[in-house]
């Protein structure tokens, strides 16, 4: 349940948000560093069911996950496994294209995932997982914002775009910039607004992940007690 913006920012760098929003007793952990078969992630978890949404990994590889696919769907009372371990999968793929072709997403609950490769040119890609059939295409190396079907319409996914469009056109897309953006572009409506609050459900966290000519880092704030975390993943040099 998040609204994810992307940013290509050069030839093989990129900058990418994400709003999560959850519900509010649910607790999540700062980013750590964990080994998955042979592969180091970096990703916050999900402390209840020890997944995650998004994570970057030595594969040379980001994923992020939003809930739902095009539109809203009505949840089975049980699925296969959980779409955080999707995520984690992806991240451990050596050939995360080839990956998503072949991964079995039958029992799992719909999702879309934005996901970048830099194993050489950078290549972005959009999953989207409808339940029945998977869509999977490359972006084209523009902006992109996504906001997830669970909990919000079409007609609010396009006020959404057209606030962005907005904000790019008045402003150079940087970190900073995005972090504003994502914090508080809006008209005042919570139920919208980039920071939603809907009582039982709120714009818990924040996680930004930039890579650019310096180093590949997350960066993770919590919007409650408005602790923040930034990691370094690996330093880039010529």
């Amino acid at each position: 349940m998040c609204t994810v913006t992307l940013v290509p920012t050069q030839e093989n760098d990129f900058i990418l948000t994400s709003n999560r929003d959850e519900a509010v007793n649910r607790k999540t952990l700062f980013p750590e560093f964990y080994q998955v078969n042979k592969t180091r992630m970096l990703f916050p978890k999900d402390a209840v069911a020890g997944g995650t949404w998004i994570g970057i990994s030595d594969k040379n590889t980001m994923i992020c996950l939003l809930n739902g696919g095009f539109e809203i769907h009505e949840r089975s009372a049980s699925y296969r496994q959980s779409r955080g371990v999707v995520v984690r999968d992806l991240l451990g793929a050596d050939d995360v294209e080839k990956a998503i072709h072949e991964y079995n997403y039958k029992g799992i609950e719909p999702f879309t995932i934005v996901a970048a490769n830099w194993q050489s040119d950078l290549l972005l890609f959009e999953l989207v997982w409808d339940g029945q059939q998977k869509h999977l295409k490359r972006l084209e190396k523009k902006t992109h914002i996504w906001s997830s079907s669970t909990l919000y319409t079409k007609d609010m996914k396009a006020t959404r775009k057209k606030w962005f469009a907005t904000h790019e056109n008045q402003n150079v897309l940087t970190p900073t910039t995005l972090l504003d953006f994502h914090k508080n572009a809006g008209v005042g409506d919570k139920d919208i607004d980039l920071q939603i609050d809907r009582g039982f459900l709120k714009t818990r966290s924040i996680t930004q992940v930039v890579k650019n000519e310096e180093e590949l880092s997350m960066r993770y704030e919590n919007l409650q007690n408005k602790e923040m975390s930034t990691v370094v993943f690996e330093a880039i040099t010529a």
